[in-house]
């Protein structure tokens, strides 16, 4: 680590982050020694955490005080992570119905977020300083686990208006203190694809962070273009907030000679698990207990895939206790080679509206589609839309050496997984542009 970030990281930030009213130093350095924990003393520090939280919730937040009395839920008989089983899933629509009565009675300073969600519905929500500290916390500890920090200079390339929202000046001199660079995911025209790599080769940035598509997209262009990226001393590509495919990670750690870290998580739901050096998926244990359910809601056993429903332990503000997260995943048996504690993610698979239903009902994911459109030339990109079990429409956005008898092969292909009586719209298009977010999704599905 330079002198620069060192001082970045031990007195600028930690000032900056005081004078928003944040304890994401004193927590990051709580968090780097419980990640070492046995895993004993881990499960213990949950339960203690757990019942302290249902405690100051079921007294202070209008929604679970109530709901604790309808149904004699005794925050104090918590002995337990599996106590949480008896408490109703917490949903966006629940969420959508109960805004206010889940505001902690105490909180202040609130910060109103929201999500696009895959629906196109907007989730409305409220996160307070003790759990923004956390996530900061929670991020900044999986950043150093890859010999990087705050401080040194950083490419992100991202598309929330949270951030990409006109930039007073303090966010400007507080970015190029940080050395952080941010650039606009949501257009990658050609030219923005040539401007990109000319910041990033400029920049020579020890990490890069963004959407796993945009990172991709970049990489391939350069490879494309035959621009060496692989000299830049990139040491670690952090990816998040999509699902990362194999291809994509090799493209990126490929094209820009560095390892890619996956991260997994979300407004909502928080800073869910991250990538260690190892391989390790690790969930962020000490803030965050994590269940998987079938679709009647029961929990499965370690190794069965379901949908993750996450209890945010740093959430009294806002509580967010058994949320639905909507993505389907498997947790692990497990320990990790770099000997952490923290337990595993074994495999993220997607939102649930990734996967794609046959017309007679069989549930397939999405990539069942997309080995067929990579098997193509000329496909340059692609996105699958599933309107209903009788209708799937594809856009391809394609070069020269794409044949027009190859729209025949995909509609067969399809065909043969989805039902040959299914509707295979094949559209011929000059770009596929991102969501509103600025994410990119391979593959939507309304059935």
């Amino acid at each position: 680590m330079s002198l620069y970030s060192k001082a970045i990281s031990s007195l600028l930030f930690p000032v900056h982050e005081r004078l928003k009213g944040h304890d994401s130093v004193a927590v990051r350095k709580q968090m780097e020694k419980d990640q070492w924990l046995p895993g004993s003393e881990l499960r213990a520090l949950q339960v203690q955490r757990l019942r302290t939280f249902l405690i100051d919730v079921g007294t202070h937040v209008p929604y679970y005080r109530d709901l604790f009395r309808e149904t004699g839920f005794d925050p104090h008989a918590v002995a337990g992570v599996d106590d949480l089983c008896r408490l109703p899933f917490l949903t966006k629509a629940v969420i959508r119905a109960n805004t206010e009565a889940l505001k902690h009675t105490d909180a202040k300073h609130l910060s109103r977020f929201n999500t696009g969600g895959s629906s196109g519905e907007p989730l409305v929500f409220y996160i307070g300083k003790r759990r923004i500290s956390h996530d900061v916390a929670a991020k900044w500890r999986a950043t150093r686990w890859w010999g990087v920090d705050i401080g040194d200079p950083e490419v992100v390339v991202w598309g929330s208006p949270i951030e990409l929202g006109k930039q007073d000046r303090i966010k400007q001199w507080r970015d190029k203190l940080l050395r952080t660079q941010l650039l606009p995911a949501f257009e990658m025209s050609t030219a923005k694809l040539d401007q990109f790599i000319a910041t990033i080769r400029s920049a020579r940035p020890p990490m890069l962070f963004g959407y796993p598509s945009a990172l991709s997209l970049i990489a391939r262009h350069a490879r494309e273009q035959g621009i060496r990226m692989s000299d830049l001393g990139i040491k670690v590509a952090f990816v998040t907030s999509e699902r990362l495919y194999d291809e994509q990670r090799e493209i990126i750690g490929s094209v820009f000679g560095c390892t890619v870290a996956n991260g997994y998580g979300g407004r909502d739901a928080g800073f869910i698990a991250h990538q260690c050096p190892s391989g390790g998926m690790h969930i962020t244990a000490d803030d965050l207990l994590v269940e998987i359910v079938n679709e009647a809601g029961e929990v499965q056993p370690v190794g069965s895939a379901g949908e993750i429903v996450v209890t945010h332990l740093a959430t009294n503000e806002f509580p967010f206790i058994r949320y639905r997260t909507g993505d389907i995943g498997t947790l692990d048996t497990a320990a990790c080679a770099c000997g952490r504690s923290l337990p595993l993610l074994k495999e993220i698979q997607g939102r649930s509206t990734d996967f794609v239903i046959a017309a007679d009902g069989t549930v397939m994911h999405g990539l069942a589609l997309i080995y067929i459109l990579r098997d193509l030339s000329g496909v340059k990109s692609f996105k699958v839309i599933q309107e209903s079990r009788e209708r799937t429409r594809v856009l391809l956005v394609t070069d020269a050496s794409f044949h027009r008898d190859s729209v025949d092969v995909v509609v067969r292909g399809f065909q043969g997984r989805l039902g040959s009586g299914v509707q295979i719209d094949v559209d011929l298009v000059d770009e596929i542009p991102a969501e509103k977010s600025g994410k990119f999704r391979y593959v939507i599905s309304h059935a």
